[in-house]
């Protein structure tokens, strides 16, 4: 988090957290059962949690360690990495999962935990990667420079930028590769590597760029702008949030948007209208999670996960009480159970009723898939 979105939180965000946390008193919960939780390591994970195909929970913490837990929530092992882990991981077709260190390093493990390769850059990797279809993988670096390794670890190429990458990279159905960057741009890149297009924001991109089934790029800057633009790099439309948080958008198969914009939950139209705001007690970075019950589900820091009828019925169809901060976002399974972390906690619990999966749409999570892939497509 950058100094001035600190300040902001503090002077915002630290009366409503004493006021959220004397309302809760105890467990609010209502309308969700609690399958198992398991605690971490350390405290303050801000990594979001990815599945492999075989229910395998994959979890990064802020202490460095890369978690493996069952679908029943034991531990099956754990990786031990030389600093802090923001990256989520993301877990390719043969099991290998991918993910960045703030040790400089980016990792690809083995389904059992043992480390494939490891491939250096010249700074904190926080982007999570995306895994192409013909085995490469993309990622950003705080050193300024966008990377695509080979399956095997080998460099194909980088791209220079002119500032640090958080950002994480979207793939479209053409191959093409999207990601922010503290330069002030979206850029677009071949698989080759080679620049076909890079579009400026008035200030830095944390958040990750969301692809529609049309081809459209969805993103939000801190310039206070959530942007759409066009795949040959034109400007569809603009819709001024006010936004300075990282949280990146999902979308629904009519097309509207869901995001996180400061204190407030946003819904927006396909043709880049306010649908709805609802607010929240405090900013929040993290993205939120469509399911197929007509429910998107977003986080109140500290405190609760809930799940939310989208024409913005309220209250919520459900809460869950989750405790500490939760700045990362949601996955579920095809069973509808819900796994998510408070930065202290991984938990898995499902609705009493109506549990659902996924979305059927292009992009309903954060990173497109519950495996994180960041691609459009299977």
């Amino acid at each position: 988090m950058r100094l001035g979105k600190f300040i902001l939180w503090l002077l915002l965000g630290w009366s409503s957290l004493a006021i959220q946390v004397s309302r809760a008193g105890g467990d609010t919960s209502y309308g969700v059962t609690n399958l198992w939780r398991l605690t971490l390591p350390d405290a303050s994970s801000e990594s979001s949690p990815a599945l492999a195909l075989d229910g395998t929970v994959y979890q990064g913490t802020f202490n460095g360690w890369l978690l493996a837990v069952s679908p029943q929530g034991k531990m099956k092992w754990r990786y031990k990495t030389g600093r802090e882990i923001r990256s989520s991981p993301a877990v390719g077709a043969d099991g290998t999962i991918y993910f960045g260190s703030r040790d400089w390093d980016f990792y690809a493990l083995s389904a059992n935990g043992k480390l494939k390769w490891k491939f250096p850059t010249g700074a904190w990797v926080d982007s999570s990667p995306a895994l192409a279809t013909d085995g490469t993988i993309y990622f950003g670096s705080n050193d300024k420079n966008f990377y695509a390794l080979t399956a095997a670890g080998q460099l194909k190429w980088k791209f220079a930028a002119i500032n640090l990458i958080s950002s994480s990279p979207a793939i479209a159905a053409d191959g093409t590769i999207y990601f922010g960057s503290h330069d002030h741009h979206c850029y677009a890149l071949t698989p080759a590597g080679k620049l076909k297009w890079k579009f400026k924001t008035g200030a830095e991109i944390d958040a990750s760029p969301i692809i529609g089934s049309d081809g459209a790029i969805y993103f939000a800057s801190t310039d206070g702008n959530f942007y759409a633009l066009n795949p040959e790099g034109t400007e569809r439309w603009r819709l001024r949030t006010g936004g300075y948080t990282a949280s990146s958008a999902v979308l629904d198969e009519a097309g509207n948007l869901y995001l996180s914009a400061n204190s407030f939950m946003t819904a927006i139209t396909p043709d880049g209208k306010l649908w709805w705001q609802h607010p929240t007690d405090v900013p929040m970075e993290m993205s939120p999670t469509l399911t197929a019950n007509g429910q998107v589900l977003f986080s109140v820091p500290w405190l609760q996960l809930g799940g939310i009828d989208r024409t913005h019925k309220w209250p919520p169809v459900w809460i869950f009480q989750m405790g500490y901060n939760l700045a990362s976002s949601p996955n579920v399974d095809a069973a509808g159970i819900i796994y998510s972390s408070d930065g202290q906690r991984l938990f898995a619990f499902k609705p009493t009723t109506n549990a659902a999966p996924l979305e059927k749409s292009v992009w309903p999570m954060w990173r497109a898939n519950a495996q994180h892939t960041g691609r459009v497509g299977k």
